[in-house]
């Protein structure tokens, strides 16, 4: 009968995203390995490769299980029924994963070459082919209007990700001294805010 493990995934997880967000990507691994209290190794049994702990710690491998579920609502229920449950998705993935993200790549300084952020790149860019893709192919069934259907997925989660940064600034607001973290909009909820902004993009993806 297998031992049960003494430090759990989880805990190696957190003990990554605590040392990731004081040191930054530079951070090492036998750092991590003392925080979370097991030996280095046994970090490389539980993750392949430090990137895929970055990965885990900031959050990125538990995003956008929309992106399966979207070939298959081709063609069924409404297009832009579809669209807002997108759309709250990405908001909440990005809600949580680019404080994290932004606070990691913040501290220290990480040279253009270094592997694990070109491991990450664009993480937006297996949404917008996912999205791209899903319209692309309820063009081909008349369902909405033809047309450029990167720009049109582009449009819609640049429009999202623009909101997750200012809501980030505008709760920034008051905890600092200077003047370019505050704003001049109260927080928006996030189901209004994916309605009008689908009331303003539909009329351009309706057939």
């Amino acid at each position: 009968m297998a031992r049960p493990r003494s430090v759990s995934d989880e805990q190696i997880v957190e003990a990554a995203r605590a040392v990731f967000l004081e040191r930054g990507v530079g951070a090492t691994t036998a750092e991590i390995a003392r925080r979370a209290g097991v030996a280095e190794g046994t970090l490389f049994t539980r993750y392949a490769t430090k990137a895929d702990l970055f990965e885990a710690a900031v959050g990125l491998r538990d995003v956008a299980p929309w992106r399966d579920d979207l070939p298959g609502r081709v063609g069924m229920g409404e297009v832009r029924g579809h669209l807002e449950h997108v759309a709250r998705r990405v908001l909440e993935d990005a809600a949580r994963v680019l404080p994290r993200l932004t606070l990691m790549l913040s501290q220290g300084h990480a040279p253009d070459h270094n592997p694990l952020l070109r491991r990450i790149g664009d993480p937006l860019r297996r949404d917008l082919g996912a999205l791209a893709a899903y319209l692309r192919a309820e063009m081909g069934l008349g369902r909405v209007r033809s047309q450029d259907p990167e720009v049109a997925a582009l449009a819609l989660l640049g429009a999202l990700t623009q909101h997750v940064h200012r809501e980030l600034l505008a709760g920034a607001e008051g905890e600092g001294d200077s003047p370019c973290f505050s704003s001049p909009l109260a927080p928006t909820d996030p189901d209004r805010f994916v309605s009008a902004l689908l009331d303003l993009l539909w009329p351009g993806l309706a057939p």
